[in-house]
């Protein structure tokens, strides 16, 4: 499509600046695109290996826990988890990937997760609780690397509608902008050197009519 712009030589000159923008922005948008691919594809295999981990975990600790729950009486598994002896805390922070702010969480845990006694509970709330304590971690781990997924998911479609914009619309337009402004200076100036020629031819066929009139003189 050509734009609504005035065929002149300085309106081409602005243009074909804009032009050479286009085209440096385009390049440094593709390139950022595809890096942003990349993080994405490494960070969705890094979640898919860490969501089946922490699935098999959780399905162990149920199971366990499953099992002491029929073994216990329901006053007992109640008292041996009243009172919890460990204390978590998480702290959040971002980092910049490829200028995404993408989550950073740090887990910190003190105290120990078995706060009962031995002789009253079964050894299987003792497996339970391990394990929704090994896995505890790597949920957290899990969430922030879903987020960042996201995060980037949205950044690469962004990056990507503007690359196809430039390169679909903004670039094919002033390309043909420039080629039909740079044409119509071509035929102007034809058009000039062909008058040019006239009133030249003109005043020559003048010249030599009055110096033939002047020779019959």
């Amino acid at each position: 499509m050509i734009l609504n712009i005035n065929p002149t030589r300085q309106e081409l000159i602005k243009l074909k600046r804009k032009q050479k923008t286009a085209q440096r922005g385009h390049k440094l948008l593709k390139e950022k695109r595809d890096g942003l691919m990349k993080q994405f594809m490494a960070i969705i295999r890094e979640a898919k290996e860490l969501r089946t981990n922490i699935e098999e975990k959780l399905a162990k600790g149920f199971e366990s826990f499953v099992f002491a729950a029929a073994d216990m009486r329901p006053e007992v598994m109640e008292e041996a988890l009243s009172v919890p002896a460990k204390k978590t805390s998480l702290k959040s922070t971002t980092k910049n990937v490829m200028s995404v702010d993408v989550p950073q969480f740090e887990y910190k845990s003190e105290g120990d997760f078995l706060c009962y006694s031995l002789k009253s509970t079964s050894s299987e709330l003792d497996s339970a609780l391990k394990n929704f304590n090994d896995v505890l971690p790597d949920m957290i781990k899990l969430a922030q690397i879903e987020h960042s997924a996201k995060l980037l998911a949205a950044e690469v479609e962004k990056t990507r509608r503007r690359v196809n914009a430039l390169e679909y619309v903004l670039i094919p337009n002033n390309a043909e902008t420039i080629k039909y402004i740079t044409a119509k200076l071509n035929e102007q100036e034809r058009g000039t050197l062909i008058t040019l020629m006239k009133v030249k031819d003109m005043m020559e066929q003048q010249e030599a009519d009055e110096l033939a009139q002047s020779a019959e003189v």
